[in-house]
């Protein structure tokens, strides 16, 4: 089978968030299960300036990923020879309409060109999303890709590319198709809404964010054109890279240490104290965070909580950038307890995989969360995660391996950390968590094969 991954950026060549790591990670996989795979991502000036690429005989640029996965370049320095992938200081680039139809009809360009003849086109969010759409609206009499049919993935919902109705016709589609539902959005264009229509299967990246996104509260206005679509949405969990997120191999760590290690762990802690200039009783409940600061995370109602938590007798160590009101209301409490907490504002990578060994508790409070992987890193890391039960964080976390609040509030977040921490204090019922979660398998092998299946079901469609 032959698997077109179309997404908007590629680790290792751009990154802005969790969609970089997917389109990888997922990529070498599915080569791993006999899928002959191949990337298509736009040559960002990011890309272009670090080099480790080279042009084929057309002329198209192109890496490599993993042992054979080739990895081309939509070129067009007039729309991706920018410092930024999707915008800058400002806020979006007002063009990104235009950069992303190009990098989608371009992709079906590219294809043709490398005669790489796909059985399905997996397309990743809204910068993607449009090639479903041209493979109907404009490509459907092109015998290239009469067999091809299109898997549209959606990793957060919020993020829907909705722009001015007045921009529709820079689409290169028949006008009156404007005046159809298919794009129409509270008098907008949507690309999310136009792709999830006429995609031949949709998936999300878990199983409860599958469902949590066919409610109003989740959905993002598009709740209804998914329930009319419901037969063919489908909640894959998103895997985990463990040749990265290991710690038996993780060089960052001070000690490394498996499932039949555990008792190492504690050295990790003892450095992580040491690196936070914590100075009580190491019996005391370490509880990290590696996390975005924004109030999607549940610094919201962590802030709330905060007061009520350091008086159960904890030490907390959190790391992130983010927005600025979260900076400033944690910098006013990390003043408050300079002895129990330590802030870190700014991306350090090994102190974050510091976190993860050393921690004894990992607190994502979440208010939604697609999929997660702060959670699945955590369980491979025996930390303890403490989740509030949404999505990706529902399907991942259960009473044999974390801590769970069903209620999105302070008072339930509060209780949640208290019975935390009075379980920790029980050594014996604290290492069969930390022995539980330590076995949890998340690896990609599961989510290729699944991915694979759904492959073949919507080849099999008419």
């Amino acid at each position: 089978m032959k698997i077109a991954l179309c997404s908007s950026e590629v680790v290792p060549f751009a990154k802005t968030g969790g969609l970089a790591d997917v389109a990888s990670a997922l990529s070498v996989a599915l080569d791993a299960q006999n899928a002959e795979v191949a990337l298509i991502t736009p040559f960002y000036k990011k890309t272009k300036d670090n080099g480790g690429w080279k042009r084929n005989e057309k002329g198209i640029p192109y890496s490599l990923i993993g042992k054979k996965i080739k990895v081309y370049f939509a070129e067009n320095d007039a729309y991706f020879n920018r410092n930024g992938l999707y915008g800058d200081r400002k806020g979006d680039y007002p063009d990104n309409l235009e950069r992303f139809s190009f990098y989608c009809l371009r992709t079906a360009g590219i294809l043709k060109e490398a005669a790489f003849k796909p059985d399905i086109i997996h397309c990743h969010d809204w910068q993607s999303a449009l090639l479903a759409v041209y493979l109907k609206a404009r490509l459907g009499d092109d015998d290239f890709f009469g067999r091809t049919k299109s898997l549209l993935t959606i990793h957060n919902i919020g993020y829907q590319g909705i722009f001015e109705a007045g921009e529709f016709p820079k689409l290169g589609l028949n006008r009156k198709l404007s005046e159809m539902p298919e794009f129409e959005f509270y008098g907008k264009v949507n690309l999310l809404k136009a792709g999830i229509i006429y995609s031949d299967g949709i998936s999300t990246v878990s199983p409860g964010y599958r469902n949590e996104i066919l409610t109003k509260e989740f959905g993002f206005g598009l709740e209804g054109v998914l329930s009319q679509r419901r037969d063919s949405l489908s909640g894959i969990l998103n895997g985990l890279d463990y040749s990265i997120w290991n710690p038996a191999t993780d060089s960052y760590i001070s000690k490394n240490y498996d499932s039949g290690t555990l008792k190492s762990k504690s050295e990790n802690k003892a450095f992580l104290r040491k690196l936070c200039g914590f100075k009580n009783s190491p019996e005391f409940p370490l509880i990290g965070i590696v996390s975005r600061l924004a109030g999607q995370k549940g610094f919201d109602i962590l802030a709330e909580s905060l007061k009520e938590i350091f008086k159960m007798g904890i030490e907390m160590v959190i790391l992130g950038t983010g927005e600025e009101r979260y900076r400033k209301i944690l910098k006013r409490i990390a003043a408050r307890y300079p002895k129990v907490m330590h802030l870190a504002l700014n991306f350090d990578e090994g102190l974050a995989h510091q976190i993860y060994a050393g921690a004894d508790i990992f607190l994502m409070p979440s208010s939604y969360e697609p999929c997660g992987l702060g959670q699945m890193i955590s369980l491979k890391y025996a930390t303890i995660p403490l989740v509030f039960k949404t999505g990706g964080l529902a399907d991942t976390v259960n009473k044999n391996n974390g801590f769970l609040f069903e209620e999105y509030s302070a008072s339930e977040l509060i209780g949640a950390v208290a019975r935390a921490v009075e379980t920790f204090r029980n050594k014996e019922k604290w290492q069969v968590l930390m022995k539980n979660a330590a076995a949890c398998d998340f690896s990609w092998e599961s989510a290729a094969k699944e991915y694979i299946s759904l492959y073949e079901k919507i080849s099999r469609k008419a």
